[in-house]
């Protein structure tokens, strides 16, 4: 006896609309917790979680950013370019007029690879140079660029490159 792919497929979009559901509201938490007086979203570890949790199972680049405070709290946090399978397209200006937008001291930005690749590429260390400049110039600090695959993530602070 054989099993129909068609009840197959049904029995995995449910499981993927639950685990959608997990994931979004896991998000809910940790946005809320990371608002909370005295919680830090400042770090590498809080940094990774959230932008996994948030980028990696895009089958598009994203390119995202986090509004922190002085004390390293989010403030907001917005996906300000999307593009293809394999990039999307940065502009310096308009992070920096968000982050002044939000009043922002500092910033923790992330992009997602869908093709699985975990490395910085060069167009993603030179992008992260510029940013880095335009944020310097109205005393914003780049804490932190994540590069995000589906499992893992890597902080291109913690590999020297911010």
């Amino acid at each position: 006896m054989t099993t129909s792919g068609a009840g197959s497929n049904e029995e995995e979009s449910r499981i993927r609309v639950r685990e959608d559901r997990t994931i979004a509201r896991a998000l809910q938490i940790l946005q809320k917790r990371a608002s909370l007086p005295g919680e830090v979203l400042g770090g590498a570890t809080q940094g990774a979680l959230f932008f996994r949790l948030r980028l990696g199972g895009e089958d598009r680049e994203h390119f995202e950013v986090a509004f922190l405070n002085t004390q390293f709290q989010l403030i907001a946090v917005e996906r300000l370019f999307s593009g293809t399978i394999d990039a999307a397209e940065v502009h310096p200006r308009i992070v920096v007029q968000r982050a002044l937008a939000h009043n922002a001291s500092a910033v923790l930005m992330a992009h997602n690879h869908p093709s699985g690749s975990l490395q910085p590429s060069a167009s993603d260390r030179a992008v992260t140079a510029r940013l880095k400049a335009a944020l310097d110039t109205v005393d914003v600090r780049l804490l932190d660029h994540f590069v995000v695959t589906t499992h893992e993530v890597v902080s291109m602070a913690s590999q020297g490159m911010v």
